[in-house]
């Protein structure tokens, strides 16, 4: 079977090894376990970008390349009334090469590819949908563009569309689905009661940009401290939002606090879930955010903005905080579980018991039905 990726994700290329964002290449090692040929269609970078990338392992037998785009300014708008028809025809021939079509949404060339894979009724294909499914979320019309296509089972046939949540009256073409970051031997670890009783520690994982709010996070963790609390806040990533939090930091005196230690490594991020009681999480939007998950694998609360799945996945507010984005709101009930031991504790152990339901090898029994 020949396997045709189409993306917004890049390839980057360095010392002729092909490189791409770390936890895509994750999920694409188990993909790739079970199809024979693979093929890209997506942009080429000549460098990382801030990205945090790991090396593809697997053999690719072919690269489509695209031309990146978007329609943020009148110099991009002119770039991309070139681009779009060059991208198109790649696409198309992408898709002619192909057996089994998969999209990667929302994104420019998701958007683009959903009109394409119209033209390919007969061809068997899978869409991922990162992004938030839910239908009453505010979003950009092209993101509600793509949802339409791929919900549509008259444009969009032979195709099953993978989303994070479970929604109200949708289409038989869309499937709920998740992601996985641990396997079944990581369930043998060890994962330690907090106790809460000496320096709480809280967590931030993600990219330091204005979609992940880490200032939000930082700003709780100040209020916290004003209320007499021993805290400490770990922030793991990097992003162009780094040099205005180091500013408030400094401005703020929250440097005994508040440590930066950047872009970490799967194995080094799991050491500070066992370590941390709380995660942080105030993004304005999100598929299944993966460090959700991930921190209730280890038993680390999480306080996630109420978007997308959040909801589902903390069960309303049974496995971790629900965060309003209203900062005295958000404190009163941060304060509330770091004083309630008992509350903390049972919702830590349902976290902890939901998650590692979802481990890599049910993952990949899911991909073995969809590429089977």
């Amino acid at each position: 079977m020949k396997f045709l990726i189409v993306t917004n994700a890049p390839i980057i290329q360095k010392h002729n090894e092909n490189f791409a964002y770390s936890p895509y290449v994750n999920e694409m090692i188990i993909w790739a376990k079970h199809i024979e040929k693979i093929a890209f269609c997506c942009p080429r970078w000549k460098n990382e970008k801030g990205l945090l990338i790991s090396k593809i392992p697997f053999q690719v037998n072919n690269f489509f390349w695209l031309s990146d785009f978007d329609i943020k300014s009148f110099k991009s708008i002119i770039k991309a009334i070139v681009g779009i028809p060059v991208n198109f025809l790649i696409i198309f021939r992408a898709m002619l090469w192909a057996d089994h079509i998969h999209l990667r949404c929302p994104g420019n060339i998701g958007l683009l590819a959903c009109f394409v894979q119209i033209l390919f009724p007969f061809k068997k294909k899978t869409a991922k949908y990162a992004g938030n499914w839910d239908p009453k979320a505010k979003q950009p019309w092209t993101y509600r563009l793509q949802k339409w296509i791929l919900s549509n089972t008259f444009l969009t046939r032979n195709m099953q569309v993978l989303v994070y949540g479970e929604w109200p009256c949708q289409t038989k073409n869309i499937k709920p689905f998740f992601t996985a970051s641990y396997s079944i031997k990581d369930l043998k670890e060890t994962v330690q009661e907090r106790k809460l009783d000496s320096k709480i520690n809280f967590l931030f994982v993600g990219t330091l940009s204005p979609g992940k709010r880490p200032i939000y996070a930082i700003k709780l963790i100040q209020k916290l401290k004003n209320e007499g609390f021993d805290i400490h806040l770990s922030v793991l990533g990097d992003g162009k939002e780094k040099g205005k939090i180091v500013r408030y930091i400094e401005e703020n005196n929250l440097k005994e606090s508040i440590t930066l230690h950047g872009n970490k490594t799967s194995e080094e991020v799991k050491i500070w879930y066992l370590k941390s009681d709380f995660l942080i999480l105030p993004s304005k939007s999100e598929g299944w955010p993966k460090v959700v998950a991930e921190a209730m694998f280890w038993g680390c609360v999480p306080l996630a903005t109420s978007i997308s799945c959040v909801p589902y996945m903390l069960d309303y507010g049974k496995r971790g905080g629900l965060l309003r984005l209203e900062l005295d709101n958000d404190v009163k009930m941060i304060l509330e579980l770091m004083k309630n031991h008992e509350k903390y504790d049972e919702m830590s152990k349902n976290a902890l018991g939901w998650s590692r339901k979802y481990t890599t090898e049910y993952f990949e029994s899911e991909i073995v039905n969809l590429v089977r």
